[in-house]
């Protein structure tokens, strides 16, 4: 039986999951998900979606069904994402590149990769993207790599690792590399409490009170908060990709909150930005959105898409 997702409503037209999940498809390729699924009041197939086992156990199944995956596994402590409103950023960013032309040979730096490696992994599903992946924490790329290498995907998809935390782009860009798209998910809290008070109101809003000491998608330190915040991260994001103007078409970061997403237009025009556009993401009762920009002005783009 057809069931909605959580996410399932307004997902981009290209995305897979836009009319919600047949459990009864997805148990069949991942049958550790069996013992989550349950008919709920109105009769429909559904999961606790307050609960992190379930959750890891849904969006694993979808790896397998629709993404090419035979093995997704990592330690629960690290955050386990949505694979509808993941993969939604991989088709927006998409249909950016195609619009100025870049639709071959896509090279894309994914900042903040995490153990999940989530946005590689759907990316060369879904257009054999190539991708660069860094993080701060060597245990979360140690993990990716596992993950790389049980599905095949190393030739594809390579891992770095930042060294030095209060840097993003500096020692990973070098002089020499062209990337056609950056893409970022940055940490939204200025710190745990920050983070757990959020989990315990989204639990309430879920109607379960059980897992009110645990997030339902879980999470490290570094994938959830940042000294500042969401905006101290992202406008050190747009500050140091200033210094790489020729090396990358798009840069691109998730802004959860709107009046982030506003501030970063001045500092980016002063910065030397070229065009900037903001691409809204509506996911049920969510609203975000993907803020792009680039630095090259319209012969450098001409010459990118001519000469990658």
């Amino acid at each position: 039986m057809m069931a909605k997702g959580k996410n399932s409503e307004q997902l981009h037209s290209n995305n897979k999951h836009k009319n919600g999940y047949n459990f009864n498809d997805l148990s069949e390729v991942y049958p550790d998900l069996k013992e989550f699924v349950f008919v709920n009041q109105y009769g429909t197939d559904t999961i606790d979606f307050a609960n992190p086992k379930a959750v890891k156990a849904i969006n694993t199944a979808l790896l397998f069904k629709y993404y090419n995956l035979t093995f997704w596994d990592f330690p629960d402590d690290n955050l386990c994402p949505p694979i509808p409103g993941r993969v939604d950023y991989i088709h927006y960013l998409a249909d950016l590149l195609n619009a100025s032309g870049i639709d071959e040979n896509v090279k894309v730096l994914d900042i903040g990769i995490g153990a999940n490696c989530i946005y590689p992994l759907l990316g060369n599903a879904e257009y054999n993207w190539q991708f660069i992946g860094t993080d701060i924490d060597k245990k979360s790329l140690d993990r990716a790599q596992i993950i790389l290498k049980k599905n095949n995907l190393t030739e594809f998809i390579q891992l770095k690792q930042q060294t030095d935390s209060t840097q993003i782009f500096k020692s990973i860009i070098s002089e020499t590399d062209k990337f056609s798209a950056t893409m970022c998910n940055p940490p939204f809290y200025r710190s745990q409490e920050d983070a757990m008070q959020a989990n315990a109101r989204k639990l309430e809003g879920l109607g379960n009170r059980d897992h009110v000491q645990t997030r339902n998608f879980s999470g490290k330190q570094q994938e959830l908060w940042y000294k500042g915040g969401e905006k101290a991260f992202i406008h050190t994001y747009l500050y140091e990709s200033s210094m790489f103007k020729t090396n990358c078409f798009w840069y691109s970061t998730l802004v959860s909150k709107k009046e982030n997403a506003e501030s970063m237009y001045s500092s980016l025009k002063k910065l030397g930005a070229t065009d900037i556009k903001t691409i809204p993401m509506h996911q049920g009762n969510k609203v975000t959105r993907i803020v792009a920009w680039t630095f090259l002005n319209k012969d450098e783009q001409k010459e990118w898409i001519t000469k990658p």
